[in-house]
């Protein structure tokens, strides 16, 4: 279990006040000016060795992100892109972060930009995000004030600044290449790669993209050192992490753990255990709607990292738990989120936006019963279709969840189409 000495969102229930001055309090913006003047090279080395992987759901390693950005002058600005558009259910992690600790995503999109060589760092918050919005917008001017920011920056002789864009909301632009159309003015859909962002990226170029909790981290790692970041967790998957547990527990919450903690520990300690006791539980979903839900069979023993959750046929994702107790209808739990995909498809890949209406329409079905035994494996069939037939990875997300409910619960299903039948006889 993390003690509190090696948390790094310190103020992530709001205790305390996020303002610049109680900020520095908490340790931000302390020796800035001295972790920039180690270099572009030290930065992403640090990083490399911390094992940081990308905490908006992908998991790709950090530090080698951001050394694919062009080292030497091309002539053309570059970008960092801070993907605040926090959409996927069973979320909450950035929102809290830009609620109440804005100062370190703020100063670390300072310490990447540097690392990358950007001229500025695009932060795009999703839209319902209006409070975390107006928050972040003063913490950027706090550190425009106090000279950390814009000219200059921290004394370091970088020039570097930040913006705060605001989304309308769209599921869709919180994959990378949409995100990028969306800020351009252009309609949120995702872009063919490649040509790879790190190349041809916002306004044709060179651009990193990260999530908030990602670039929020960098700091203190940056501070504290590689060595300590990466002694949580196990190879590969290591440092801490910000969970969030909802659905039912008795206390939902979002909680700083390190990283292959026992998801049965993680719910027990923090979230108060499941609703019932752990025995009443039925099914967990580890890492946001688009993942493959989990029986309680596995979820006795599996670790919260990226990993052990693959091993079983689920992701990490964002880390967003959302657990469900034996009183779950868990068929009409994945046709709701069936329809939430349907609905937030952009409808540029056919396959998607015919198949996630489709697939929609055959659970809304499978949950009262009507229909055959047979359209099981059709259904799984078409998820195959759409799943890694698409630009991005909405498809995907469309598809698990349903793959997850036949893997682990297709006796329910089945059970609901006989009984249904054996109703409509009688």
């Amino acid at each position: 279990m993390l003690s509190d000495k090696d948390r790094i969102f310190t103020n992530l229930y709001g205790l305390h006040d996020w303002s610049l001055d109680a900020a520095k309090t908490r340790g931000d913006w302390d020796g800035t000016k001295e972790i920039l003047s180690k270099g572009r090279d030290w930065i992403i080395d640090e990083m490399k060795e911390s094992g940081l992987r990308g905490r908006g759901g992908a998991g790709f390693p950090a530090g080698l992100k951001w050394s694919f950005m062009p080292k030497e002058d091309t002539g053309r600005p570059a970008y960092l892109v801070v993907n605040a558009d926090e959409s996927e259910p069973g979320t909450c992690k950035d929102r809290e972060i830009m609620r109440h600790d804005p100062h370190k995503l703020v100063e670390g999109c300072l310490i990447a930009g540097f690392a990358m060589g950007a001229m500025a760092a695009y932060i795009y918050v999703r839209g319902e995000f209006h409070y975390e919005a107006g928050i972040l917008d003063a913490a950027v001017e706090q550190a425009y004030d106090a000279g950390l920011i814009g000219k200059n920056a921290c004394g370091s002789g970088y020039d570097f600044d930040i913006y705060v864009h605001r989304g309308a909301g769209a599921y869709i632009c919180g994959e990378e290449t949409a995100l990028l159309e969306s800020l351009e003015g252009k309609k949120g859909q995702p872009r063919i790669k490649p040509p790879f962002p790190a190349n041809t990226g916002l306004y044709g170029s060179p651009t990193t993209i990260n999530n908030v909790e990602t670039i929020a981290v960098a700091p203190t790692i940056c501070r504290r050192g590689a060595s300590w970041f990466s002694g949580f967790g196990r190879e590969n998957n290591t440092g801490t992490k910000v969970f969030c547990i909802s659905g039912h527990v008795n206390n939902p919450c979002n909680v700083e753990e390190e990283m292959s903690i026992p998801l049965k520990e993680l719910i027990e300690k923090h979230a108060g255990g499941v609703r019932g006791g752990w025995d009443n539980l039925k099914a967990i979903i580890p890492g946001g709607s688009s993942v493959p839900l989990l029986p309680k069979s596995i979820c006795d023993t599996v670790l919260m990292d990226f990993d052990s959750l693959k091993e079983v046929k689920s992701g990490l994702g964002t880390a967003g738990i959302i657990v469900m107790d034996q009183s779950t209808d868990v068929i009409a739990a994945i046709a709701r989120l069936a329809k939430f995909y349907k609905h937030e498809s952009c409808g540029q890949c056919t396959p998607c936006r015919e198949g996630t209406g489709w697939m929609w329409r055959v659970m809304e079905r499978l949950v009262k019963g009507d229909a055959e035994i047979e359209e099981i494996d059709m259904l799984l069939d078409v998820s195959k279709e759409i799943e890694g037939h698409t630009i991005c990875a909405l498809g995907d997300a469309a598809a698990w969840p349903i793959q997850g409910l036949m893997r682990h619960f297709r006796d329910e299903v089945e059970d609901r189409i006989t009984s249904n039948r054996s109703r409509s006889a009688a």
